[in-house]
């Protein structure tokens, strides 16, 4: 074997087993020990115990005895399940659920919040009944934590007789937590569909987080708009049956996003955006989905809808939805 190959071997090992002490070491602080203290005292305590096991020794049978170790502690974190009962924020307190029949919908659970700040608020859940022969098209929301190439991304149904209807794939905090992106992958907080207003779920966003929001019209055909809405319901009801935790790699917004467009019909490879989802609405323009008349840098410019936002903060559905659109390009609208 050329020294080469050996080195490449030996590399590849180390790395290998530095990404099992961090997994392993993360698992368990973030595990369900309910005493903060003692799970970061055992994961400091396999941390130290892995590295001396597989670098420091001489001992052959020290690695074994740290990958047995490790094995037990994946066996652990798999018996992990989520649940729908903790002491929810108010945000994400109440799982929506949807009653399909025929082209007739009606869901529970809308969010319609009324907001003086970003945590001073007057809680509202409501019903909604729409008919899924009135839904016209879908809209993409992308709204930035901080500008850069990580963000959040949510959808609005549109109807030509109704209000808009906001769908947004989130994380289930407790009181007291909000989101935590290394926690997120390791069973950390379940998985909602947040189902609201556009007035709640944009402005909130757009005006009392002061993050930067960006409204594209996709271009798609009403019947697959209405395959996609009808994929959403039905994982809306599986949720509020059978809890899933969120996982920022696996089980996310965007990532969601994609594999129901791909079950609804949507043609196209994976793609790095589609993880990197700051930079979603590149990748929408490239593939053909946005209006492409405008360059896309003029489009992403004219897509940003913080002013108009502001300027409807206290109007109520419909005009909230048809004010922060005035300023998108004729096509977008």
């Amino acid at each position: 074997m050329s020294s080469a190959l050996r080195w490449l071997i030996a590399a590849i090992k180390v790395l290998v087993e530095f990404l099992v002490i961090i997994w392993t070491t993360l698992a368990i602080y973030y595990s369900n020990l309910p005493w903060p203290a003692v799970r970061l005292g055992l994961a400091l305590a396999f941390a130290a115990f892995a590295i001396w096991a597989f670098w420091l020794t001489r001992r052959r049978r020290m690695p074994v005895v740290a990958i047995a170790v490790v094995l037990g502690v994946v066996a652990w974190w798999l018996t992990i399940a989520p649940t729908g009962d903790r002491h929810w924020r108010p945000e994400v307190a109440v799982m929506p659920r949807a009653f399909v029949d025929g082209d007739h919908v009606r869901i529970t659970g809308v969010r319609n919040f009324d907001y003086r700040s970003r945590n001073d608020f007057t809680p509202h859940y409501e019903e909604r009944e729409l008919d899924l022969s009135h839904l016209t098209g879908l809209d993409f929301f992308v709204s930035y934590f901080m500008e850069g190439p990580v963000a959040h991304t949510f959808v609005s149904f549109l109807f030509d007789n109704a209000a808009p209807l906001s769908i947004s794939i989130e994380t289930r905090p407790e009181v007291g937590r909000g989101f935590e992106p290394v926690a997120s992958m390791f069973k950390q907080f379940e998985l909602i569909y947040v189902v609201g207003e556009e007035r709640d779920l944009v402005g909130v966003r757009a005006i009392h987080r002061g993050e930067p929001v960006y409204l594209y019209h996709i271009n798609t055909s009403p019947e697959s708009a209405r395959r996609l809405f009808l994929v959403y319901l039905k994982r809306i009801n599986e949720l509020a049956e059978r809890p899933e935790f969120y996982n920022l790699l696996a089980n996310s917004c965007t990532i969601n996003i994609i594999r129901y467009a791909n079950a609804a019909g949507r043609k196209g490879r994976f793609d790095f955006r589609h993880l990197l989802n700051g930079l979603i609405g590149s990748y929408l323009y490239a593939s053909g989905r946005l209006d492409t008349a405008l360059p896309f840098d003029e489009l992403r410019r004219r897509s940003l809808i913080n002013k108009d936002a502001e300027v409807a903060d206290s109007a109520p559905e419909p005009q909230f939805s048809q004010r922060i659109r005035a300023s998108l390009p004729e096509m977008a609208r």
